[in-house]
């Protein structure tokens, strides 16, 4: 887990809001942002990293920010980006739907459309955001799409779970080491996710099967919470949700892959997400794989290879040298 910190006060005043707007591209995609406090402006953001997900905090001055298609089609990081206000309003502008947002007004926006969002108020705003990968909310696109700018309710149900999540999150972050960083983001994309299907399932947004969906999607969260023990097995998985290992494979028949492949293909993935992490460029390629549940290094390197088409300590090398890699098969 890495914290990084900006405060527009470390920078000359005639720099602040350039800077403040470099950074947020530079972190967040491309964006063109813009204020009416000019050399004044004024802002603070902490960033923390946990795995391929980012959750911040940000007091800023009352900006503009737009990512137009053509800054979409540049670069798109393939995030939904949830935000919690605390104070002041969040105007937001996305998916032919305009939405004013108050203090625990929870939102989610879609880094593949353009937005325009308004940060209004005074004398500052105050948000918390989540930046999280769409492979890690295992709810198809059409669904997200009916939540796009939505008002989340944040201080009741399992919004108000996420949102103390969120505040205490970017609160205590003294508190937390590196090897938090992966059971963090997996709280938060099982918050995210019971909240977004919460929704869907009240409006009636979703599928008439949503019954074994919801017990997929609880499923697999518990995967991803436990994908750190090589004892997470069908057995394991099924005995935990009371259910046999014969119906725990027939809800997952519709998701096209097995339990077991499923479990290996976390697995593999926040390996490989570790392995590309300067931070952890001198953890031993071995150690990493244990943690996500290979105990064996040649079990390991084979799988890696096989999913990605390159050795793990090559897609090492690689990655730190900033070498273009071979195709994945």
């Amino acid at each position: 887990m890495i914290e990084k910190v900006f405060r527009s006060d470390d920078v000359p005043s005639t720099d602040r809001f350039d800077a403040w707007r470099e950074r947020l591209g530079r972190v967040v995609s491309p964006l063109d942002s813009r204020s009416d406090h000019g050399d004044g402006f004024r802002a603070e953001t902490r960033l923390l990293r946990l795995g391929g997900s980012r959750v911040w905090s940000t007091v800023v001055d009352p900006a503009t920010i737009r990512r137009t298609s053509e800054l979409v089609r540049r670069s798109d990081p393939g995030v939904y980006t949830l935000i919690l206000p605390l104070r002041g309003e969040s105007e937001v502008a996305q998916a032919d739907r305009e939405v004013v947002h108050g203090p625990f007004d929870l939102h989610v926006l879609d880094s593949s459309r353009p937005v325009h969002l308004r940060l209004l108020g005074g004398p500052s705003v105050h948000l918390i955001g989540a930046d999280v990968p769409k492979a890690g909310i295992p709810l198809p696109p059409p669904w997200m799409d009916q939540l796009l700018t939505r008002r989340l309710a944040g201080r009741e149900g399992v919004g108000a779970l996420l949102s103390g999540f969120l505040l205490q999150l970017t609160h205590d972050t003294d508190s937390y080491r590196t090897s938090d960083g992966p059971r963090l983001e997996a709280a938060l994309l099982e918050l995210l996710t019971a909240l977004f299907a919460h929704h869907l399932d009240a409006d009636g947004s979703s599928e008439p099967n949503s019954t074994r969906r919801a017990l997929v999607l609880q499923i697999q969260a518990f995967i991803r919470r436990h994908l750190q023990d090589p004892r997470l097995t069908p057995p394991a998985i099924a005995a935990a949700h009371h259910i046999s290992v014969s119906y725990l494979h027939r809800v997952f028949q519709g998701e096209g892959i097995t339990v077991a492949s499923w479990i290996r293909q976390q697995r593999l993935a926040n390996a490989r997400r570790d392995m590309a992490d300067p931070a952890l460029r001198n953890t031993p390629i071995h150690v990493i794989a244990s943690r996500w549940g290979f105990p064996r290094a040649a079990d390991f390197s084979r799988a890696f290879r096989n999913a990605y088409g390159i050795p793990p300590r090559d897609y090492r090398d690689h990655v730190s040298t900033r070498l273009p890699l071979p195709p994945t098969q």
